[in-house]
């Protein structure tokens, strides 16, 4: 339960303010995720940043991406380069910010091939000039923001970005995989980015929660144009035929 005098919002609101949909606000609410206050039969309200914290792992207690802020110093690719490797940690930089994280851990990557052999078997048929690329690879946006994305889609009108150590430019697709440690950087900061440099489509995929949500610029803007959760299939407007079978990510 929360409380104080802050604004309450609505579980419409919430899903607003945090760019999630509201199934998932949902879903959160039943696995006591996140904090709320029960009015009444199924009438439920949020505090903002008290979701913040639960999402981002304040209240859940687990271990936050750490960020190496010098306010002297806005980090560069070049320092990127530089950086020495730590064994079980892996670096971006977002707008000259450096940011360090740990490794993604098993179920993580589970998940990860097998959407990339989901978007491999379609693209195939519908794109045979693209890629589908995993990381560890860098996307470089400019000289002071360096990421990471867990997938991405890079078309066949595309391959001007597609460098032989980096890709210069955004992608038409990125897919992040949610974790405890990255949850706030990716819904947020990294949402921020991308939507900023015009990377046409954003997918967001939970493990913990069994959720797919997928954003695509509207006008500039990211807007959700599908989402799925548990054992949905979830079916992209944008890419005639694909078909997402959520239970396959999970099991």
């Amino acid at each position: 339960m929360v409380s104080g005098e802050k604004e309450l919002l609505t579980a419409r609101a919430l899903a607003g303010a945090l760019n999630l949909s509201v199934d998932t606000v949902w879903r959160y609410t039943r696995e006591n995720r996140i904090p709320f206050i029960k009015l009444g039969r199924k009438q439920y309200r949020y505090q903002l940043d008290e979701v913040i914290r639960a999402l981002s792992g304040t209240v859940v207690r687990e271990k936050e991406a750490e960020y190496r802020i010098d306010p002297e110093k806005k980090f560069t690719y070049k320092d990127y380069l530089e950086m020495p490797e730590e064994p079980g940690f892996r670096f971006e930089i977002l707008e000259g910010m450096l940011v360090k994280e740990p490794s993604p851990g098993v179920r993580h990557q589970r998940v990860s091939r097998r959407l990339q052999r989901i978007l491999e078997d379609y693209f195939w048929e519908a794109d045979a000039e693209g890629e589908i690329l995993n990381a560890p690879l860098d996307v470089t946006f400019h000289d002071h923001t360096v990421v990471q994305p867990d997938l991405l889609y890079v078309s066949g009108e595309q391959k001007n970005i597609v460098k032989e150590t980096r890709i210069a430019g955004a992608p038409a697709l990125v897919v992040e995989i949610l974790s405890p440690a990255t949850i706030r950087k990716d819904r947020f900061k990294k949402m921020q980015i991308y939507q900023k440099e015009q990377v046409r489509h954003y997918w967001l995929v939970d493990p913990d929660v069994k959720t797919l949500e997928c954003f695509a610029l509207r006008d500039g803007l990211y807007a959700l144009v599908a989402s799925g959760m548990d054992d949905e299939v979830v079916e992209h407007p944008d890419f005639k035929g694909l078909a997402i079978d959520l239970a396959v990510l999970w099991r």
